[in-house]
This record gives C-alpha cells, sequence and structure tokens, in this order.
C-alpha cells in the first residue's frame, strides 16, 4: 500500500448562497491553499477535515491500493484525483497523488 500527498488547490466562497441559505456561523474552514496532507496508506491525515475526507476516502483507498485511471481517463495522471469536499457554500478542492512511497 502507497502514501497519498492530499493537496488544497482552491477554495471558493458562494457568498450569495450563503446569505440566502446558510445560518451565520463563526468558523466554517481551517484548509489554505497549498496546504499538504500525507495519507498514510487509506488513514485520514492528521488535521484534515473530516466531512472533506468523507468526500475524497474512497478515492485515497484506491490510490494507495495501485487503482486509479478513474473515469476512463479523466485525469492526465492516472494515479491521481481532483475531488472536492461536499460543503456547498464553500467547497475546497483537492488534489489527490499516489505516491511511490510505501505505507507505513
Amino acid at each position: 500500500m502507497k502514501k497519498c500527498r492530499i493537496t488544497v488547490v482552491r477554495r471558493a466562497s458562494y457568498e450569495d448562497l450563503m446569505a440566502q441559505y446558510e445560518n451565520p456561523i463563526e468558523h466554517a474552514c481551517d484548509m489554505c491553499e497549498g496546504q499538504v496532507f500525507i495519507a498514510n496508506g487509506w488513514q485520514r491525515p492528521e488535521g484534515l477535515c473530516q466531512s472533506a475526507w468523507e468526500s475524497m476516502s474512497s478515492f485515497v483507498m484506491t490510490l494507495a491500493h495501485g487503482g486509479g485511471n478513474f473515469y476512463d481517463g479523466w485525469m492526465k495522471n492516472p494515479h491521481s484525483a481532483m475531488i472536492s469536499c461536499n460543503d456547498g457554500f464553500r467547497p475546497v478542492s483537492f488534489l489527490i497523488e499516489a505516491l511511490d512511497e510505501e505505507a507505513d
């Protein structure tokens, strides 16, 4: 089983949707563009949002076990995936890449 690198690529914020539908919240997301996490196999890295992990864990598990080529060639690198968290108000996009390094 391999390690996987998870990089925060982009954060979006839909202020109009928040104003219309969301109850005000003080603190929603700690992710920063450029932030990198290393998944040891399919284990959630410390500090990675649980909700984001739930959106990407099946892709990380597949990549960690040597799989890839999702959706018949969706990604230029078949050992990667671009996944967004499921927050419809402020989605975060993550690039997940299988590494050559073996998991502990």
